[in-house]
């Protein structure tokens, strides 16, 4: 009997210790540093760490179905990641996330259409879910927010009904990550980011086998200066696509950078002042009481003439001419004539969008001009926030977190960078100052050179201020075309701005526009 008393004290003594030992660890981990914070639990050795991002993890299929125009498309979604790696080493470096659809039992010659936006450092979540994917985000029919919570509904005007859709988002974008944080240079900047976006190109062709599928591009914002980059990239390796989307198109840096020396912004921007002054009616009676096509016409004979003229006067300007020429800036921007003569008569994209309302304490937005909110910045110059990025970014991100894991089955506590978060600013490698201002006109002009038969599609709003539709003009008449050249160019124009198609008109007229497009393409 003593000896079982004595085998049980030795238990209780053992759990006891047990449990000293597991409560003097679990408080080594919580253990509070100077600082105030708590001590991180022990990592992963590095070569651990190191060999789970080189694995490779299968995509997630799923099926579904949608009625469009009578009919129902049966598609299935493939949603994962596309490994990058070193031809050399083998390393994988980088992981693209992306989401395809593909129409069930389509066969292997459906056209394809790789899809992606810009920022640098945005997601593809806006041309996904706002315009060409099977679901789209609820907006009110102008583009303004509704009420949260937001909403998904079936998109009538899917692009899916004519093509399969690949979205792409490049390296520090969406769920896309470099493997190791000093990879990540070998991505961020306009010619790493064609490169890897090329090779993702060139993997899924390959491991879908879709290479003898027509081909197309479709970009957004700085996704357009990559589609341009791209068109020219592919068909040197053998790629040749059938067709090419830019969605409010930058190619040409020059045409939007306002700096000093270089007065080009000034004049192809003044156009869309006039349209985004006589929408909120500040423009003389005159013209206020014409309707929007007339008024531009006048803004850009003007834009293209006697103000770009003076400018290129400089300060030879005589005091008669500097005094005419802010009358004519005044009447066709709505800005008073003080704050254009305090600017030289030289009006940036930030001061006008600040000083257009300034009476009524508005501001108006930069990537889509029709929508205002209270001037909250204390600074004349530059503010901090545009009102119209504020109307889309909350039901954009809210929608696609949860239809990514609830209807496309991809689960992940990564968080997926909409727009920016992914790497700073000033980490994005331009290119160097001897090259000029970045341009990938070239290698669209190339593109059209070497393949003959690629066509491509424009489309611009016109209450756009990140990306105006004049500097598209421009830009698409200086790149050397001949006529012949110049044919296989159509232009879309819209009554919104960047993302024209959170408004429903706009966003009905993309997708006739876009089809009619789709259609001479694969004649």
């Amino acid at each position: 009997m003593r000896t079982f008393g004595v085998m049980i004290l030795c238990l209780l003594v053992a759990i006891s210790t047990c449990g000293i030992v597991a409560q003097q660890k679990e408080e080594e981990q919580q253990t509070v540093e100077k600082s105030g914070t708590l001590k991180a639990p022990e990592e992963k050795k590095s070569g651990e760490s190191h060999k789970e991002t080189q694995k490779e993890t299968p995509p997630v299929i799923t099926h579904h179905e949608i009625h469009v125009g009578g009919r129902v498309l049966h598609y299935t979604a493939t949603t994962g990641m596309m490994p990058l790696r070193n031809h050399e080493t083998d390393e994988i470096e980088a992981n693209i996330f992306f989401m395809a659809y593909t129409l069930d039992n389509a066969g292997p010659r459906r056209p394809l259409m790789f899809s992606f936006n810009g920022g640098p450092g945005s997601a593809s979540v806006w041309l996904h879910l706002g315009a060409i994917g099977p679901r789209r985000v609820k907006m009110l029919p102008d583009g303004g927010m509704p009420a949260p919570p937001f909403e998904l509904i079936d998109n009538q005007q899917t692009w899916l009904d004519q093509t399969d859709l690949v979205f792409i988002d490049p390296v520090g974008t969406g769920y896309s990550r470099a493997t190791k944080k000093e990879f990540g240079k070998k991505f961020f900047g306009v010619k790493g980011d064609i490169a890897s976006v090329g090779e993702f190109i060139r993997l899924y062709l390959s491991r879908y086998e879709r290479w003898t599928s027509p081909l197309f591009l479709v970009g957004e914002s700085y996704g357009t200066t990559r589609a341009a980059g791209l068109s020219g990239y592919l068909i040197s390796r053998g790629v040749a696509l059938s067709g090419v989307v830019l969605v409010s198109s930058v190619l040409n840096f020059e045409t939007l950078e306002f700096t000093r020396g270089n007065d080009l912004p000034y004049v192809l921007y003044l156009p869309t002042y006039t349209a985004t002054a006589w929408y909120h009616k500040k423009l003389p009676s005159d013209l206020q009481q014409k309707d929007l096509q007339s008024v531009l016409q006048e803004a850009q004979q003007f834009a293209s003439g006697p103000y770009a003229a003076a400018l290129g006067k400089g300060d030879t300007l005589t005091p008669q001419e500097r005094e005419n020429l802010i009358e004519q800036v005044s009447r066709f921007t709505g800005l008073e004539r003080n704050v254009v003569d305090e600017h030289h008569m030289r009006i940036s994209q930030g001061v006008f969008c600040h000083e257009l309302l300034r009476s009524q304490r508005l501001q108006v937005g930069r990537l889509d001009s029709r929508f205002t909110a209270p001037d909250i910045s204390d600074m004349r110059v530059e503010g901090y926030y545009d009102p119209s990025e504020s109307i889309i970014r909350p039901p954009f991100t809210s929608t696609f977190n949860s239809y990514v894991r609830s209807d496309l089955g991809y689960k992940s506590d990564l968080e997926y960078y909409v727009l920016g978060g992914g790497f700073g600013g000033n980490e994005w490698d331009w290119g160097s100052a001897v090259q000029g201002f970045p341009d990938t006109s070239e290698a669209l002009r190339l593109a059209f050179v070497k393949n003959p038969y690629m066509k491509l599609f424009v489309a611009s709003g016109y209450y756009d201020l990140a990306t105006p539709y004049f500097a598209t003009q421009y830009t698409l008449s200086h790149m050397s075309l001949d006529p012949q050249q110049h044919s296989k160019i159509s232009l879309g124009y819209y009554d919104a701005g960047h993302m024209m198609y959170i408004r429903t008109e706009s966003l009905d007229k993309l997708h006739q526009d876009v089809s009619a497009f789709l259609a001479n393409a694969l004649k």
